[in-house]
Formats: structure tokens, sequence, C-alpha cells
């Protein structure tokens, strides 16, 4: 058997596919196909490809769940007024994803302004208030069994994938003086714990912290302060776009790069199967090369235990370009997921046929 660098030198009008544990970081192994491995002409059952769309919520204030199971929430929020209560889960670390508007975030620990494109990790516990300045729109995720965490840069070094300088973190001095000019005081919090909801009543305001040190903290991090990993010859797994991790899931980020110039080098996403994950993609921004009909805002959910990859017009549409311009947050999860009634009413009931066009 011919052995060759994997996503390199495929044979002409054949495809690779490459079967994974762990989540692109266990074992592989890589298989030359004649046709791609998406080529089904009929699927029955649940074990299938699935699209929704979450922009059909635009316009309306929510905290909606989509996607769950016991380790993990995955929910939309959107904003548009000033809330009268604060909030606190005492489930888990948070981590929202700003799509798109803008503001200020309130904390113990001081103010942060936010923006679209921004991440934002509060961890669990922490009280905090979002206020909108612009209607806003968040992809949110809530760690239920272990905390975030950065990770490992290995080979890269520490300032791989981003600095620690980059983090931006709360101030206090500029919380106190905003809520001094807006004549603002949250005296009541709602804690969400296990399904239920407990509201707690003070008698003057919760924001009340004078100075605080340590190494624990809500912080911010810019998607465009992210660099990504790169080879100019073969093309890298998603794994080294890893952005945020947990016992249970990892959180990466795609963004905008050049792609890979080695004549024989796949420049598209390879065929795989995650065998042990299930794969969801929120959709910020940009022209998502890979897949076909998406909108920004959409996300997808691609279930282990099938294959998947890219459209067949991807492989047509990267002849020509030299660099991606996609900006997109993935979640693997080792435990599957489930999905709630309401998201089931966003779904793109045909997206499974998108790859026979």
């Amino acid at each position: 058997m011919k052995k060759r660098q994997p996503h390199k030198n495929i044979p002409k009008d054949q495809f690779e596919e490459e079967q994974g544990q762990g989540g692109f970081y266990g074992p592989v192994s890589h298989l030359i196909r004649k046709q791609p491995s998406t080529r089904w002409t009929h699927i029955e059952g649940n074990l299938k490809p699935r699209l929704f769309d979450l922009p059909k919520m635009q316009g309306k204030e929510c905290w909606e769940k989509l996607l769950y199971n016991d380790f993990l929430n995955i929910y939309l929020y959107r904003c548009e007024k000033p809330p009268q209560t604060a909030f606190r889960s005492g489930d888990g670390d948070i981590l929202f994803f700003c799509h798109e508007g803008e503001g200020v975030l309130l904390t113990e620990y001081g103010l942060l302004n936010y923006f679209a494109g921004q991440y934002i990790l509060i961890p669990k516990c922490f009280t905090h208030v979002f206020i909108p300045k612009k209607p806003s729109g968040f992809f949110v995720v809530e760690s239920l069994q272990s905390h975030f965490r950065e990770p490992d840069r290995g080979l890269l070094g520490r300032h791989g994938l981003y600095s620690s300088s980059s983090l931006m973190r709360p101030d206090l001095k500029a919380l106190h003086n905003y809520l001094k000019e807006q004549n603002l005081e949250f005296k009541k919090v709602a804690v969400f714990r296990q399904n239920e909801v407990t509201h707690f009543t003070y008698s003057d305001c919760i924001f009340d912290v004078t100075e605080w040190q340590g190494d624990l903290f809500p912080y911010a991090l810019d998607m465009k302060d992210i660099m990504p990993v790169m080879s100019h010859r073969v093309h890298l797994p998603p794994s080294v776009h890893t952005t945020f991790m947990t016992n249970d899931f990892i959180i990466c980020s795609f963004l905008p790069r050049p792609l890979e110039q080695d004549e024989d080098a796949l420049k598209i996403p390879f065929y795989h199967q995650n065998t042990d994950y299930d794969e969801v993609l929120f959709y910020h921004k940009g022209d998502f090369f890979s897949r076909d009909n998406l909108r920004a805002g959409m996300m997808s959910l691609h279930p282990a235990g099938f294959p998947h990859g890219p459209h067949p017009k991807a492989i047509q549409a990267i002849k020509g370009k030299t660099h991606t311009n996609e900006w997109a947050v993935m979640l693997d999860s080792k435990h599957p997921l489930k999905w709630t009634e309401n998201l089931s009413s966003l779904e793109v009931k045909s997206y499974w046929k998108s790859w026979q066009s």
C-alpha cells in the first residue's frame, strides 16, 4: 500500500475520508474512496445532519434553550432593553459569544464593554447583567460538570493561539462611574439552579465591590485577537483551532486564513467521521465556503456516527481562491446532544439533501 501524507496527493477524482476518535485528538485512519461518503440518497431515522434557522428568532427578547445534555446547555439569548434584575448561574460557567449588537456588561469585578465577534466568559455563580446599547444576540454555552479552561499550547508556546494580554479584564472604576452616571441600582438577583429560579432582593445595590485581586474573574476575548494555526503545505484538523476546553466538550473558532499553497494539498475540510463527538457549528459571518445555502446566525448539528464534509459545490467554489473568509464557532461534545421542541420548529428539513446537489 502506497504511503502518503494525509490530506495531500489524493488521487484524481477520488476522495479522502478521515475516521478518528477523541474529537480529532485521538487515533485516526485515512481512507481513499472512489466517491464521497456523503452520497446518500435517503436517510430514515434521527441520525442525520441538521440545520436550524435561528435568525427566525430575530427581534424577540428571549433566553431560549436549543441543545442540551447532562454536561452542557446551549442557548440563544437576545436582549434589547436593560433588565431590572441581575443574573447568576448556580449550574456552571457560561460562555457568551456576541453575534450581534454592543453594550456593557456589569459584573461584581467591574465593567466590560462587549461587541459582536467577542467571547465573554462568566464563571459559575458570578453575578452579571448585560445592558445593550444596540439590540444584541448571543450564542451561549453553559458547562455543567467542569470549568472552561484555555487549551494547551504545546509546541506553539504560551502566546500561541492568543496571548493572555489579549484577554479583556473588567474595570471596577468604570463600573462605579457607569452606575453613577446612569443613576442605576441593581437590588435583585435571579439565580438559576437545576431548572429553578430563586430571586434575592437586597436593600442596596449589589455591585458594591471596592477592590479585588486573584486569577479568577470574568473576561472577554475578541475573535480578531485569535491567531489561527496554519500550515502552508497541508490542511490541518479542526483541533488546532481550539479556543476553550472543558472535560466534556471543546470550543473552536474558525477565522479567515490563507489557503494551503502546495498544488497537491486538500484546500477544503476533509470528509470525516468524528466517531466520538457531536459537532455543532454556529455561523457568525462571512463566506461559508464548505456549505451551501447558509446565512449568518444559522446553526448546524452533525451527530457522531455518520460521515460528513464539504458540499459538492465547495469543491468547485474553492478553485482560484487564496483565502477563507468565514467566522464561525464550533462545539464538539463527547456526549450526545438533545434538542428542544422549540428548536425543532426552526429546522431546515431538507438540509440532509444538500450534499446531493
